[in-house]
């Protein structure tokens, strides 16, 4: 379901030129959905936790996109970093779950390719690694900044 553009969302798209779009993150992964083939280009950031992964954010990003996107996945927490519970360890399939930590980005890979997408690259930075170069919520326990994806269509 599409909102209005004053909505808080977790995903961005547009296919109209010069509208740019701000997707802000400070742990979650950073996608975005470049879409050049078809009549018209267009594009859609997203913000993806582990909530976002669980309801579907990605599929939802793909389909209101539509066409065959090519996508890239952001820096974001880690399996190094990112430690869950057994509640959210549930809901992920166990390979992406070792030692009480969630793979994200590799999640986030599964999720495009399940949604139909073919051509994904990813940045395997951790956030909460490099505090020399990204905010990490969860290394800064809440007190932190944000970095952001910015996208418009040329």
């Amino acid at each position: 379901v599409a909102g209005e553009r004053t909505e808080r969302a977790d995903g961005l798209w547009t296919d109209e030129p010069r509208v740019p779009m701000l997707a802000m993150t400070a742990d979650c992964v950073p996608v975005a959905l470049a879409r050049t083939n078809g009549d018209k280009p267009g594009l859609a950031i997203l913000h993806v936790g582990w909530r976002g992964l669980a309801d579907g954010v990605i599929a939802s990003g793909v389909e209101t996109l539509g066409g065959r996107p090519a996508a890239a996945i952001g820096p974001a927490i880690g399996p190094c970093c990112y430690e869950i519970g057994p509640e959210v360890a549930a809901l992920f399939d166990a390979d992406l779950v070792g030692d009480r930590k969630l793979d994200l980005w590799t999640a986030a890979e599964r999720a495009l390719r399940g949604a139909g997408v073919e051509e994904v690259e990813r940045m395997d930075v951790c956030t909460s690694c490099h505090p020399e170069l990204f905010f990490s919520h969860r290394r800064d326990e809440g007190v932190t900044g944000r970095q952001g994806v910015i996208g418009v269509v040329a």
